[in-house]
């Protein structure tokens, strides 16, 4: 049984109960409701009842304001609202809503704070409490961080409860009844002579009065889609290639654009020359732009090729030109100079690296690009005053921030459509592609215009995750692990994404410790130190952000060191593992896999365990060492994710992250010569193969208290699973990712 607090017709609010003590400037911010950003345009008849909620005559819109990036975040929004509003999910419309703050996501910063997520003592709570205040006063309205059904699972289905009850008593004032005797079914509410009123029908009515300002949510055993196997809202189109993605969009009077910009990024134009390009066929015009130019053409083709006629003076790379400078630079970063954090220092690791059996070694991970199979791509019209801009965005509110910052236009101006997207992976974070498109629509007004990137400018100025280096130390005595020591240098996500948005970072940035810093080990001699690396290339977040690489060091190295000890890897993990939901997910995964089990000749298993976003997920990948080389034949998976509201969904994004990650390890990085990207199209940018993908099996556990996301969460464990498998099936200790440098995968 749920609460909330008043309500009115301009304004939502939820979760204040759940904002701690001690707090109370900030509590009083976050209790300031805000305007329900749907009442600005609405016709009559038309009902907004909270800011997800719109009905009128022609039916019930459900707005989903996280962005749907293939994840199927529409359609979790959808059920979750629907499931309390009582529609039918195949009857109802969705819209991704406007930018406002509003749409607020205060479970995203807590994962930026230095507290592990098994942390459950007062201060950690604290904090998480302010990250939700935080999210509402700076209007983090961001899709990413695993966060969308976490920050929405109850946000939305009280939305969806009060457009339900604020309906039913304008039906009791309609007909005279109370409101206490009317049930709710498929968008109608029932009378008890069997009669009905659909919601359409009430939606004038309802425009006109003050929402119900409490309600009780549903019991889990009366809910018809949550925790059941639900068809995504967008299934039939995309299985028949219906629908529409930005990359789609046509409008009347369209011109099409393209960029070429420094690929040294950041290096900036010293000049160009476009003549050929403006005599190429369909060519409209080359416009400067920042740091290149931009060609305008009757179609995309066109001007992809004109683009290619264009002489550039490129300036230099304000980083290393050379990849081995690169990572010289990161090499150089393990001094007390540029030590970011320790946040795990635990008993005394100095004096516990003098005894018993000692080991170290140096991991390292490259820069990895998002690579999303739809190139980045606006739809731009500007009429002097007012600009429109359709595309496909995590952070819509940001964006009109940045446009306003950086072009002049008022926000009050700034109208942005959200789209589908095909794909992203965290580059939809990044707004730089908008900001070209901008520029071009600035320089021609009232035309709208098609920008798009070709797949060459998508690889090659890509912000990848940072490339990465471990030096880690260890010790074991009678068996057992004694002392863990990591230090972990890479550049600020954070800072660089922060940068670009204009605004400043403050303190360390636990992404570049996260996954590592933050497990429930009780190892009783602990540290993980985080150093901040100089900029380099610009960098942002990846699937799974600082996890995705700092579970390989800490995985790979536990592992080492388990085998120094001569104990089994599970058992030893077991054992020290001191928080019981991951315990449980542990033991799934080794019950699921039958650990310890012969395998038969040329076979090996290899396990990795890590907490991110919340969720303790343990994977164990089995492989078979063949004369031409590694073939993976099976993984396992077990996730602690409180509990599954689409169990279709959650396998789907279960089994792709580990698709995705282990396709990574196995072949793909980013390197640098002359400044400038080498990989620039998926030939040199290798995705796992169909023939190569193992069977992957998952199971999740529902133990937990809090409800969680898991787009992320299988990724960190596989790229160490796999490689733990190959040290197992082979003797070679694998420290570098991608892994086909060292050995061959079939």
């Amino acid at each position: 049984m749920s609460r909330i607090g008043t309500i009115t017709r301009r304004t939502f609010m939820v979760g204040t109960a759940a904002i701690t003590g001690g707090i109370a400037l900030g509590f009083y911010a976050y209790k300031k409701p805000i305007d329900n950003p749907l009442l600005d345009d609405l016709e009559a008849g038309e009902a907004a009842i909270t800011p997800y909620v719109k009905i009128d005559q022609n039916g019930v819109t459900i707005i989903t304001p996280r962005a749907d990036s293939g994840q199927g975040a529409y359609s979790v929004q959808a059920a979750l609202v629907a499931e309390e509003l009582d529609v039918d999910l195949g009857a109802i419309t969705i819209d991704p809503g406007v930018p406002s703050a509003a749409y607020f996501n205060g479970k995203v910063i807590a994962e930026g704070l230095p507290f592990a997520s098994t942390d459950m003592g007062t201060l950690a709570k604290g904090a998480r409490s302010m990250g939700q205040v935080l999210g509402k006063i700076m209007g983090v309205q961001v899709t990413g961080g695993s966060s969308t059904v976490a920050d929405a699972y109850e946000k939305l289905r009280i939305a969806g409860a009060v457009a339900r009850e604020t309906l039913k008593q304008v039906a009791a004032d309609k007909t005279g009844l109370a409101a206490d005797v009317l049930r709710t079914q498929d968008g109608r509410v029932l009378l008890p002579d069997g009669t009905s009123i659909a919601y359409t029908a009430l939606a004038e009515a309802a425009s006109k009065v003050e929402p119900i300002s409490k309600v009780t949510l549903r019991d889990q055993s009366d809910w018809r889609y949550l925790t059941k196997s639900m068809q995504r809202i967008d299934m039939v189109q995309k299985s028949t290639g219906t629908l529409t993605y930005g990359i789609d969009l046509r409008f009347d009077g369209m011109v099409f654009a393209t960029v070429r910009t420094n690929p040294r990024l950041g290096g900036g134009v010293r000049g160009f020359d476009a003549n050929d390009a403006r005599a190429a066929r369909g060519v409209i015009d080359v416009i400067p732009v920042t740091g290149g130019a931009a060609v305008v053409a009757d179609n995309t083709w066109r001007a992809f090729r004109a683009a290619d006629m264009i002489e550039f003076d490129w300036g230099d790379a304000p980083y290393p030109h050379e990849q081995a400078d690169m990572w010289g630079a990161v090499s150089q970063s393990f001094t007390k100079a540029h030590q970011d954090s320790q946040f795990k220092d635990r008993g005394d690791v100095d004096a516990a690296l003098t005894t018993g059996e000692t080991l170290s070694a140096e991991y390292r991970i490259p820069y990895l690009g998002h690579a999303p199979l739809e190139p980045l791509n606006a739809v731009v019209k500007y009429d002097g005053t007012r600009l429109d801009v359709w595309t496909g965005t995590q952070i819509p509110l940001f964006m009109v921030g940045n446009i306003e910052r950086l072009h002049g236009i008022s926000a009050d101006n700034i109208h942005i459509h959200n789209q589908y997207m095909g794909g992203s992976f965290g580059r939809r974070l990044e707004d730089d592609y908008v900001q070209q498109a901008v520029e071009i629509a600035l320089s021609m007004p009232n035309v709208p215009i098609k920008m798009t990137w070709s797949r060459e400018e998508d690889m090659t100025h890509d912000f990848p995750r940072p490339m990465q280096i471990a030096r880690a130390s260890g010790a074991v005595e009678n068996g057992a692990v004694t002392a863990f020591d990591m230090a972990i240098a890479g550049a600020s996500t954070t800072a660089s994404q922060m940068s670009r948005i204009g605004q400043p970072a403050f303190g360390p940035d636990v992404a570049i410790v996260a996954g590592a810093w933050d497990q429930p080990l009780a190892i009783p001699n602990y540290r993980v130190t985080g150093y901040r690396a100089p900029a380099l290339v610009p960098v942002s977040s990846w699937r799974s952000v600082g996890a995705s690489g700092n579970a390989f060091f800490h995985n790979g190295f536990l592992d080492e060191l388990f085998h120094k000890a001569g104990v089994d890897p599970l058992e030893e993990l077991l054992r020290l593992c001191d928080h019981d939901l991951s315990r449980k997910v542990l033991e799934a995964v080794g019950e699921m896999s039958d650990w310890g089990t012969p395998l038969g000749a040329n076979r090996a298993r290899g396990i990795a365990f890590t907490v991110a976003f919340g969720v303790p997920t343990a994977e164990v990948v089995t492989v078979t060492n063949t004369p031409q080389g590694i073939k993976i034949d099976e993984v396992f998976v077990a996730a602690e994710v409180g509990k599954v509201i689409d169990p279709v969904n959650f396998q789907n994004q279960a089994e792709g992250g580990v698709i995705w990650a282990l396709g990574h390890a196995m072949n793909c990085e980013v390197t640098f010569v002359d400044g400038m990207a080498e990989q620039t199209n998926f030939h040199a940018y290798e995705a796992m193969r169909m023939y190569q993908t193992p069977k992957v099996t998952v199971r999740a556990l529902e133990n937990g208290p809090d409800v969680r996301g898991i787009g992320e969460p299988t990724v960190p464990p596989a790229a160490p699973a796999l490689a733990n498998a190959i040290y197992a099936a082979t003797g070679l200790r694998i420290r570098e990712m991608p892994m086909n440098k060292h050995i061959n995968f079939v």
